[in-house]
């Protein structure tokens, strides 16, 4: 038997297989792990040209397992459009909106954000969106809220997407002024699309852009041990640019693909059956184009999100308002019927417990006829006590976001329109106890960071990592360090459908892992975002090195 290319040493290895969650050692040849256990077994398998990784008294994982972001919008906001940082006040947004004006030619677009959710009231007028024309010196501006589902634009980009007083998009809400009834530029889900159509009618990104977008997006994600995501929206353009840089042996990273059905906010072309009929095209080693992405329904601040019970009463909607999924029953079956009849699986997105039982009545009919496709619900964070039990019965996974529920901006604005039940949000203790599988994602960059153990800590602690705000949500629902490690490796590969692949140390698989200064989940939980990032390495390379 050949010897191994690699074999891997150290005090503190964890699996995240329940079999052997700790080793001595790993042995890699081709990429692959060939054995694991203890240092004496492991060892049998080196040969001269054997290069030996001891970490010492560092800690080695499986590497980590996004089961939902957006990687390419975030490199391309970082490398191509005007990035602000969260929570900017309206005064600043619009300095740094006019220092980039400056640097651009007089027609050039501003694309960019996020700006606040809290933030949209306040500039839904139309004395705040001269305020936007006057720093941008003309040009059109467009920039996303920090859900990325609404946008704000400026006259300019209004007139170029053909939105006037009487011509209003047919999906989703323009934000009209209280007292002369035009468009404020305040843009809820689709609304926001003929903007976005419109700056890509003026010529968009380049395919080398959008490569490197999809390249910087991974480059981030590896620096912080992540070598498996699930990307849960992309274009013909983002599938294209992974397939590439697989293709030359740049996608440093297993990337599962979400085939857009519907599209409430991005203003992809094209998308449904014509998307699904082209998803093959991009196929590669790494890149897998095996899921569908449909949006069931909104957020909950815009009040775009179904649920069970009805919002706060407001002047606009009053007080019997649960809002709306955007499919009924048999439109969402025959979606599901005809992805299952395809091999595909299916993200959900569902940020209500109304839109999330309708998911699981609808998967209970698709399990009653025969088909085994992989469900996810997403973002699982507001589900019915009763519905509860059910994601194990019908083997529905919930993709859980543990990034953008800590108490802060997003929860404030939930507590407007939800009142106390903004408090019962991700019932994640309660998931793990009724079986379901619980797969972890940052849905980054609608959250700030990708950061996995930003995400663990938030799931053993219930409380904000970054200190950005006091207290607690739900603690009842606090699950396990051991657990929240699983969460976000081989739960969230399982999701994927890529769990024989990676997501755990286990022979056969991938050696995909991440190097820590220390063993992260052993030591205070209060403690576990402090903890660097020594290197990543995929398919047995070092991808990332924090030397």
């Amino acid at each position: 038997m050949a010897p191994a290319d690699l074999i891997v040493t150290g005090s503190v290895i964890r699996t995240s297989d329940r079999r052997t969650p700790l080793v001595e050692a790993f042995a890699v040849r081709d990429g692959r792990i060939l054995a694991s256990g203890t240092l004496a077994a492991v060892s049998t398998h080196r040969g001269p040209e054997t290069r030996m990784l001891d970490v010492g008294t560092a800690a080695v994982y499986p590497g980590f397992v996004d089961v939902h972001n957006h990687h390419a919008m975030a490199g391309r906001t970082e490398l191509f459009e005007l990035f602000l940082p969260a929570s900017l006040p309206l005064e600043v947004i619009l300095d740094r909106v006019r220092e980039k004006a400056e640097s651009l030619p007089e027609d050039a677009w501003i694309v960019g954000g996020p700006v606040s959710t809290t933030l949209l009231p306040t500039l839904a007028n139309t004395a705040t969106r001269m305020l936007l024309d006057d720093a941008a010196g003309g040009r059109p501006v467009v920039l996303v809220e920090d859900s990325r589902h609404n946008r704000w634009a400026n006259t300019r980009a209004l007139e170029l997407a053909g939105i006037t007083p009487g011509e209003l998009p047919a999906g989703g809400e323009v934000l009209l002024d209280a007292d002369d009834g035009t468009p404020t530029g305040v843009l809820l889900e689709a609304a926001g699309i003929p903007v976005q159509e419109a700056y890509d009618r003026s010529g968009g990104l380049t395919p080398d852009q959008h490569i490197a977008a999809s390249r910087r997006g991974v480059d981030i994600l590896n620096s912080f041990g992540i070598t498996t995501f699930q990307d849960a929206g992309v274009s013909t353009d983002i599938l294209a640019a992974l397939a590439s840089l697989d293709r030359t042996g740049e996608l440093n990273a297993w990337v599962v693909s979400s085939l857009l059905i519907n599209d409430e906010i991005f203003g992809f072309d094209p998308i449904g059956a014509a998307l699904i009929d082209r998803g093959e095209e991009y196929r590669t080693p790494h890149h897998r184009p095996d899921f569908v992405k449909i949006f069931l329904d909104g957020v909950p601040p815009a009040r775009t999100a179904s649920f069970l019970e009805p919002y706060v009463a407001d002047a606009v909607h009053g007080a019997h308002f649960h809002g709306e999924t955007t499919m009924d029953f048999d439109e969402l079956h025959g979606w599901l019927r005809a992805v299952a009849e395809r091999g595909l699986g299916a993200k959900v997105h569902c940020t209500g417990d109304g839109s999330a039982r309708l998911v699981l009545d609808v998967a209970e009919r698709i399990r009653a006829e025969g088909h085994s496709i992989p469900i996810q619900i997403a973002h699982g964070q507001f589900l019915a006590e009763d519905d509860i039990p059910r994601l194990r019965a019908l083997d529905v996974s919930a993709d859980i976001s543990p990034f953008i529920w800590f108490p802060g901006v997003i929860p404030e604005a939930l507590a407007e329109v939800l009142g106390d039940r903004a408090e019962h949000s991700q019932p994640n203790r309660a998931l793990l106890d009724a079986g379901a599988l619980v797969a972890g994602g940052s849905d980054w960059p609608v959250s700030e960071s990708p950061n996995t153990l930003e995400g663990l800590q938030g799931l053993v602690t219930r409380a904000d990592p970054l200190g950005r705000a006091p207290g607690v949500l739900w603690p009842e629902q606090a699950i396990t360090p051991e657990e929240a490690l699983e969460v976000f490796t081989i739960n969230a590969a399982t999701a994927m459908g890529l769990g024989g692949e990676t997501g755990s140390l286990t022979p056969g698989k991938s050696a995909d892992f991440v190097v820590l200064e220390r063993d992260a989940i052993a030591g205070p939980a209060a403690e576990i975002i402090d903890t660097p990032v020594i290197s990543t390495w995929f398919a047995g390379r070092e991808v990332y090195s924090a030397g």
